[in-house]
């Protein structure tokens, strides 16, 4: 990253927490950037290094940890869309990029949901250290029932798990749907066919929107 680039991620840093750097801000300080370097430029801002290594908690069948491209997360943002009074929830938050990206970038509340306890830790630290009010963390094995993502509208799943778990996921997201509208946002995650959801548009690269058909 060049001296530029470091000195814009400082400064919108600074802003970020002093509770005064407001989404058109954030995205007009990223999408500045060329593509190549906005992804460093993130982990600049956050304070993030390497991908940690993934621990025993981490269950068969499960990815390890990898953070979602920033330019994945942009186009989400625009397809999903992300409204700034949605709850948006990341399947597999690791660290808490994506939840902390997507929240500064639309206002939303996010919530983020990892298995490994040591993730969980590294995003609440993230969150804190940003003075992220509206960013929160859960650790939840994914693939089980679970209440705390009961009022999310947008969900994020970045390749977390596939087979049985991601169809356990998916049996669990349909009540959600039943009671309001929501969309899923799959990065690099075929989804098998599913009665309640559909497309919303053609794949955008990586990037797969489908949107619950079961309020209509």
């Amino acid at each position: 990253m060049d001296a530029g680039h470091r000195e814009s991620a400082a400064r919108v840093r600074a802003l970020i927490e002093r509770a005064q750097c407001n989404p058109p801000l954030f995205r007009g300080a990223l999408t500045c950037l060329p593509p190549a370097a906005r992804d460093a430029w993130v982990d600049q801002v956050f304070g993030l290094g390497a991908p940690p290594e993934d621990g025993p908690q981490l269950p068969v069948g499960c990815v390890p940890y990898l953070p979602c491209s920033v330019d994945a997360l942009l186009r989400l943002v625009e397809q999903a869309p992300v409204g700034a009074t949605e709850l948006f929830v990341d399947v597999g938050a690791g660290v808490g990029r994506a939840a902390a990206l997507v929240h500064l970038l639309t206002g939303a509340p996010a919530l983020g949901v990892e298995v490994q306890p040591a993730l969980v830790a590294a995003a609440r630290e993230l969150a804190a250290r940003l003075r992220l009010s509206g960013v929160s963390f859960i650790e939840a094995d994914a693939g089980q029932p679970t209440d705390a993502w009961s009022a999310g509208s947008v969900f994020l799943l970045y390749c977390p798990f596939s087979g049985a778990r991601l169809a356990k996921l998916l049996a669990t997201l349909e009540p959600v749907a039943r009671d309001h509208p929501i969309r899923l946002c799959c990065v690099d995650l075929p989804l098998p066919p599913c009665p309640w959801l559909e497309r919303t548009s053609p794949p955008s690269l990586d990037l797969t929107v489908y949107r619950s058909t079961l309020t209509d």
